[in-house]
């Protein structure tokens, strides 16, 4: 059995550990509301953009940035958070990525023809460490996560397919649903989706002015920046939801661990008075005997 003072000092230590997860928990509903609430305003944005995009794009795709080429050289964007204590947020991405590896681009990972871009620097750490190709240019930004920074990734990955220096470029991220649950997800890029028919909401009368090939041309990487704000943004909510519950978790955890310690510690506590009293009852019958 632990002795009194280490079971003292074992409560000092798991108190303040609650008192640090109290406070993080407290700082990130703080960021969750905000990031909840740029993510909850840019989503119609996003939306309509897709689907004006679509209603374009079906009849007349020329764009270069429509062309689907075979798939020899892959990029992959995987989205996870500069810090961690956010529970499974940045091993979900991790292990998602992996497979969607092992079973879509194997070869092409084999052959080094597939790259990673790192967002955040858990990812970035995560496969600097492992045999993969990285692409290092913009895990740093979600520092600020301002809509500059992610149109200037944009730009790079649309001149970079435009050069067919990539044939596919998808995006894995976590989606936010809400503070219990985020939805580990990937997301085609680039080359954009040219819709069917059957995909176009007809329910519009489109004036273009001055022609539809201009605006498709326009529009196509305002709404691929658009899109990819909207997943950093999904991502950071998810990321201060993910540590929200995390660190509620382990404040009860601590609260249920420091019952458990003053039980002991009142047990051992006792066990040492009841020592105590019977050493000098011990004693005083035995100068009684005398």
């Amino acid at each position: 059995m632990a002795s009194l003072k280490e079971v003292k000092n074992r409560i000092l230590s798991v108190n303040s550990t609650q008192q640090i997860t109290k406070a993080m928990k407290m700082v990130a509903a703080a960021k969750l509301r905000r990031a909840q609430d740029r993510v909850i305003q840019l989503r119609p944005y996003s939306e309509k953009l897709r689907t004006i995009l679509n209603n374009l794009s079906s009849s007349s795709g020329d764009s270069k940035l429509l062309v689907e080429r075979k798939i020899n050289k892959v990029l992959i964007i995987v989205i996870g958070s500069d810090k961690g204590l956010c529970g499974s947020f940045n091993s979900s991405v991790i292990k998602f990525t992996n497979q969607l590896i092992e079973n879509n681009y194997k070869n092409l990972y084999e052959n080094k023809n597939l790259t990673i871009l790192p967002i955040g620097k858990k990812m970035f750490d995560h496969y600097k460490k492992r045999n993969f190709v990285i692409l290092d240019k913009f895990w740093s930004i979600l520092k600020k996560s301002s809509y500059d920074d992610v149109a200037d990734i944009s730009e790079f990955l649309m001149n970079e397919f435009i050069l067919e220096n990539y044939d596919k470029i998808e995006i894995i991220f976590n989606e936010f649903k809400n503070v219990a649950v985020q939805n580990t997800m990937s997301s085609a890029f680039l080359p954009v989706h040219k819709a069917n028919d059957d995909d176009v909401k007809n329910d519009t009368n489109y004036i273009f002015e001055p022609n539809k090939k201009d605006i498709l041309n326009k529009l196509i990487p305002k709404a691929l920046t658009a899109n990819l704000f909207k997943t950093v943004l999904e991502s950071n909510a998810s990321e201060q939801g993910a540590r929200m519950t995390a660190m509620s978790q382990a404040t009860d955890n601590a609260t249920e661990l420091l019952k458990e310690l003053k039980l002991s510690y009142n047990r051992s506590r006792q066990a040492a008075i009841t020592k105590e009293i019977l050493e000098i009852v011990g004693g005083a019958e035995a100068l009684n005997a005398n």
